[in-house]
């Protein structure tokens, strides 16, 4: 699941794939970094979740990625442990490990995810290119699992963006984002209780230097297009679909946009028409 030309290597996709992860963690490193204590506390457009809680969620989701990649086998036993006792006590794992996080002085919870993107970054990068690792959801191969790191860091430093009034420079790396996203078409739908769609869709995405990113059969019936940006907001569930620049055209395609989701778990809830931050302005 990556977005890489074909021809190229493994290695070669994997270390792109880290170098892009890297840099997108520095572009939300940037925005905290030099927060004062109380600006950790500032409410994201996530219900219940502070800039600290959105840091706090990506050190516990690299830290259990890097886990996988390190001692797959433990990864499977810890995750079993943990999640029962905390399921067991009516709390949501996600949820507390995120309420753990913030609770930690800003500048330790910043120390901490940075010492654990860079471990993170060392241990996928170590994977054997055949191996799939466990997960949450299905298992992953070291390219899928770069991939929705950077996906996951994107889409919760759009929350930390939105919290701070800034408007990020979209970049070449929205590929990936919005590849995961036709990706998991079939997914949505099912999460929804809907069959996998069996008319295929042709996805073109104007990027940000104004290239044509396409997915799908040049010649489907069915047809989603508009800016990359607004894809990738969409799909991430950072912005309604009726605030985006997106044409639907066919039932599969017109159905797809409004319950389309990249990330794991249950459906998502989205967000409420006209509540975008500066992006969706």
């Amino acid at each position: 699941m990556t977005t890489e030309p074909k021809g190229r290597g493994a290695t070669d996709v994997l270390t792109g794939l880290l170098d892009d992860l890297r840099a997108e963690s520095a572009v939300l490193d940037g925005l905290v970094a030099g927060l004062e204590p109380d600006g950790w506390s500032a409410d994201t457009p996530a219900q219940g979740w502070t800039i600290a809680h959105q840091i706090a969620h990506l050190a516990w989701t690299d830290d259990w990625t890097e886990r996988s990649a390190r001692d797959p086998e433990g990864f499977v036993a810890e995750t079993g442990r943990v999640f029962g006792e905390l399921l067991s006590a009516g709390l949501d794992p996600v949820d507390e490990g995120a309420a753990r996080g913030a609770a930690e002085d800003p500048a330790a919870l910043l120390a901490r995810w940075r010492a654990g993107r860079e471990r993170l970054l060392a241990a996928l990068a170590a994977v054997p290119g055949d191996l799939r690792l466990p997960w949450f959801g299905p298992p992953m191969k070291a390219p899928s699992m770069a991939t929705a790191r950077l996906m996951e860091t994107w889409a919760h430093g759009q929350d930390v963006a939105d919290a701070l009034g800034v408007v990020r420079e979209p970049t070449a790396r929205l590929r990936h984002i919005a590849h995961l996203g036709v990706r998991t078409m079939g997914f949505a739908f099912s999460l929804h209780g809907r069959p996998a769609p069996e008319a295929p869709v042709r996805v073109e995405l104007t990027s940000p230097d104004g290239e044509l990113w396409a997915w799908g059969p040049a010649d489907a019936a069915d047809r989603v297009t508009g800016p990359a940006l607004d894809f990738c907001l969409l799909v991430t569930q950072r912005r309604h679909r009726d605030d985006l620049a997106l044409t639907a055209a066919g039932p599969t395609a017109t159905a797809w946009l409004p319950i389309a989701q990249v990330f794991a778990g249950a459906p998502g809830k989205g967000r409420e028409a006209g509540a975008g931050g500066p992006d969706g302005d």
